[in-house]
């Protein structure tokens, strides 16, 4: 009889035990602002450039990425506007890369033709805006400043990462 009530007991605290759990484990969606950087930057044939960026969703749940306006600077000198439309859903804490072409301002190129020649460390800027909808949201806009640094990769002539 003990033993009976033991197993009773023991199961109906185990039950309130995930109860209390299941409870406590509230799935919170999150809307955090998304990042943008450059990856990669590749020179053309043509002086062209091909970025391969980045965006970063640091929100708990999916968003799709609607519209990319960011103006970009290396060195100290304004390089050109990146202006793209990816309408691509990124997962919830999760990233994706896109490739955008650009063509540079004449100061920019010879900047990159600099660093690239030089081997030198490429600083770069990226200010703007991005618009992106979480799921099941509204479409917002985020507000994007970033600035990092891209290096030469080594034996890609013209690739900085």
């Amino acid at each position: 009889m003990f033993h009976r009530l033991r197993t009773v007991l023991t199961v109906a605290l185990l039950a309130g035990t995930a109860v209390a759990l299941t409870a406590c484990n509230t799935n919170v969606k999150r809307v955090s602002p998304p990042a943008a950087s450059v990856q990669q930057l590749t020179v053309g044939a043509n002086g062209n450039w091909t970025l391969a960026l980045r965006l970063q969703n640091f929100s708990s749940m999916p968003m799709t990425f609607d519209n990319v306006e960011l103006q970009m600077q290396v060195g100290d000198q304004d390089a050109g506007k990146v202006s793209v439309r990816p309408a691509i859903s990124i997962g919830g804490v999760s990233a994706d890369v896109i490739n955008v072409e650009l063509q540079p301002s004449s100061a920019a190129r010879i900047v990159v033709a600099d660093a690239l020649a030089g081997n030198r460390t490429l600083g770069y800027s990226l200010k703007g805006t991005v618009a992106a909808t979480p799921q099941e949201k509204k479409q917002r806009s985020f507000e994007i400043d970033s600035r990092s640094t891209l290096n030469q990769a080594p034996g890609l002539p013209g690739v900085l990462r």
